[in-house]
């Protein structure tokens, strides 16, 4: 069984002005085929126009275009039992 895949690189705390987008990055020990999931708060994010979830290899990245204030607040990573957050 392979280890248990873990966050070697967390996020780090960010601000974006309204209008720019705003990049959160979570690096893993390595790719894992567990899926990923993103939270605003409480709510899961999806892939949309607005929201952009990226996998290149063991790194993870979301993107948020275009912020608006409605769009602050703790911003959370989680794969198996790990969880990031900024």
């Amino acid at each position: 069984k392979e280890p248990e895949v873990t966050i070697v690189e967390k996020m780090k705390d960010l601000s974006a002005q309204e209008g720019e987008d705003a990049v959160f990055e979570c690096k893993l020990s390595r790719e894992t085929p567990e899926e990923s999931q993103w939270f605003l708060g409480d709510l899961r994010l999806q892939n949309n126009e607005v929201t952009e979830m990226r996998v290149q290899g063991n790194v993870h990245t979301l993107i948020l275009r275009k912020v608006t204030p409605e769009d602050s607040g703790a911003i959370s990573f989680k794969v198996g039992q790990h969880k990031a957050s900024a």
